[in-house]
């Protein structure tokens, strides 16, 4: 694989350049937070269910062994896969669309964006050494955060990104697996979150013609769907597995056939990792489901309709009384710009900080 070069000069150490990023990612302050961000479901809500960490966590598993098969390099996938929702806000896309109105409602057009965000808590916003900003991790690790699977050209990227960056790329294959992992985890454990809370039900699932595939598989162990708890275990289990054999059956041949330098794939190369065109069109037809039934659920709306308000109210009064600012940042207001000091603020906060600053700023939402 292509040698990546590394921002600053760094002495031996035992471990790989890749493992060396998975184990910052992991010590870092913002990684801490996201056990405490949504996924669907508000954490105060009950401890079964998951969290931006967790997610994060099963992300990486499902990663590291789809990479571990495919010969790629395990510990970058990990990397990526731990740090690819730093940049989230509290309440989920819904806090992040309310960040985002809220900039652009002020006259600042860049808004918010939680890919940039990831890279930029990973740059600058984590602080962790006396000569300079981040975390000191990979370009490859940097630039799987950053695409995803994709090629990333934005307008509200700073030009600097250009000199780092080919954007008009694709990034590794180990960021493309990152991207693919990360969509098996969380229509999982949605499911899985879904049905447990009462918001779903398997009835409603068997539109989907992948969740009667995986439900057959369940029932061909002899376990009847009044067994709540070992149902819906044994269903995320050949659920995960499903998708994952057969990725690894779409894949192979492509990565062997890619040369793994990635980087050198240009926006109009198909990408080698995914899945047959009639699985594809299962997944998408199970997503559109879940998108009706589940996300858009009242219980679920109602909940992230709060939290949105609290970002932007938050941010609102920040606005008008930057001096309610920490210290920290609101010695950044020397040094940038107000607007952008308090959105990564807010966007640093956990569910129930924010809720909990909001509530002592204009009494119980």
């Amino acid at each position: 694989m292509q040698a990546y070069e590394r921002f600053f000069e760094i002495s031996d150490d035992f471990r790989s350049p890749y493992a060396r990023d998975r184990d910052r990612i992991i010590h870092s302050g913002s990684f801490r937070k996201l056990e405490y961000k949504t996924q669907v479901f508000l954490n105060q809500e009950g401890d079964f269910f998951r969290t931006r960490l967790t997610h994060s966590i099963e992300v990486s598993q499902i990663a590291r062994s789809i990479s571990s098969h495919l010969g790629l390099d395990e510990s970058l996938a990990e990397a990526i896969a731990l740090a690819h929702d730093l940049g989230h806000t509290p309440f989920g896309h819904v806090g992040g669309d309310g960040l985002d109105h809220q900039l652009k409602k002020k006259g600042f057009s860049n808004g918010f964006e939680h890919n940039f965000q990831s890279y930029r808590v990973l740059t600058a916003l984590e602080k962790r050494y006396k000569g300079f900003n981040g975390l000191n991790l990979t370009f490859a690790t940097l630039e799987g955060i950053l695409k995803h699977s994709y090629p990333y050209k934005k307008s509200f990227l700073p030009k600097e990104i250009d000199k780092i960056f080919v954007l008009d790329t694709h990034p590794s294959i180990e960021a493309m697996v990152v991207d693919r992992a990360d969509e098996i985890a969380y229509m999982s454990h949605d499911i899985d979150d879904g049905i447990n809370s009462g918001l779903i039900s398997f009835d409603t699932l068997r539109q989907s013609e992948l969740v009667q595939e995986v439900l057959e598989k369940v029932y061909a162990e002899g376990i009847l769907e009044d067994e709540d708890e070992m149902f819906r275990y044994r269903f995320s289990s050949h659920f995960i597995n499903h998708l994952v054999y057969s990725l690894l059956d779409y894949s192979r041949e492509r990565v062997d056939s890619s040369s793994i330098l990635s980087a050198t794939l240009p926006s109009s190369s198909p990408i080698p990792i995914g899945f047959d065109e009639i699985l594809e069109t299962k997944i998408k037809k199970l997503k559109k489901i879940l998108f009706k039934e589940l996300y858009q659920h009242k219980e679920i709306v109602r909940k992230m309709y709060a939290g949105k308000k609290a970002v932007e109210g938050l941010f609102e009064a920040l606005m008008e009384e930057p001096k309610m600012l920490p210290k920290y940042y609101a010695l950044q207001l020397e040094l940038r710009s107000k607007h952008r000091v308090i959105a990564d603020y807010i966007a640093s906060l956990s569910d129930r900080a924010a809720m909990g600053l909001y509530n002592e700023i204009f009494g119980k939402i």
